[in-house]
């Protein structure tokens, strides 16, 4: 029951800052310096951290089914051929990350440290209160995602790819980029989701072969670990979408720049003072 309630907890921070612009990773490398599973391998662990991202994204489809789903009750011809164009800009913002991210993973995930978390977490905190500042009373170009142009997907996905940087924030980076491109911090948010999908399926499907191929094989312990956070994740993200995308359309993102802000300062000083 102890492993289970740790689970939970994982997933619970994982629902929440896989879509608020706050950095997972930054949350995961503090989650991890307090709460350890017992009984399970390190590959396992490895693995665990990326695939209940899976059920996180199970929560963008079902929160925006109607949206993404071409077919769904009786959309007319020219509904239906915007979705149709919405995935097309999803494929091609997406291209970017594919391109770069998945020849580079390992690369990437050496980077996972304390120091660059923290860094990338104080940055980005510090260039959301900036552009925020900057747009104040502004009107943007582009509110919703049938108004966004195939080269604006293309440069969104581009910023997306810094998120490869851990700490960086998929959603964060993504939404930055958009509000520069002159999208609506709502209209942002909403393709941060829709991109995140492919990308975060891609990543998992990734570490699920490595551990497959590595000869790893889940304990009874692990697989009910997995299954606890999987659920916790799809919840308590379903709550964390709905939850930012009624915020933004009446705050701006200040908020979450200052919480980088702090979160970056205290995972240093744990590291430097604490640890």
């Amino acid at each position: 029951m102890i492993e289970l309630l740790k689970a939970a907890i994982i997933g619970i921070v994982e629902g929440i800052t896989e879509w608020l612009p706050v950095s997972s990773t930054g949350h995961m490398i503090l989650v991890k310096e307090f709460i350890q599973f017992n009984g399970v391998s390190e590959e396992f662990w490895n693995m665990f951290l990326v695939v209940i991202q899976l059920a996180a994204i199970l929560a963008v489809v079902i929160i925006f089914f109607e949206k993404l789903n071409p077919f769904y009750g009786h959309k007319s011809s020219r509904q239906k051929k915007q979705t149709f164009q919405l995935w097309i800009k999803v494929i091609i913002g997406c291209l970017p990350a594919a391109i770069i991210g998945i020849p580079l993973n390992d690369w990437f995930d050496k980077l996972e440290n304390s120091m660059v978390v923290s860094a990338t977490l104080i940055i980005y905190g510090i260039l959301f209160i900036v552009l925020e500042y900057f747009n104040r009373g502004r009107e943007f170009e582009v509110r919703d995602t049938a108004r966004m142009t195939y080269k604006t997907a293309f440069l969104i996905g581009c910023f997306q790819c810094l998120a490869l940087v851990p700490g960086t924030s998929r959603s964060g980076a993504t939404i930055l980029g958009a509000m520069l491109l002159g999208v609506s911090r709502a209209a942002a948010a909403e393709f941060s989701f829709f991109l995140s999908a492919p990308v975060m399926f891609g990543a998992s499907l990734i570490k699920v072969l490595k551990f497959i191929l590595s000869g790893a094989v889940m304990t009874s312990l692990e697989i009910q670990v997995l299954i606890m956070g999987c659920i916790v994740s799809f919840v308590v993200s379903l709550v964390s979408i709905k939850f930012l995308m009624g915020y933004v359309r009446k705050h701006s993102f200040a908020l979450f720049g200052y919480y980088r802000i702090i979160l970056g300062i205290l995972v240093i000083a744990y590291f430097m003072f604490l640890k």
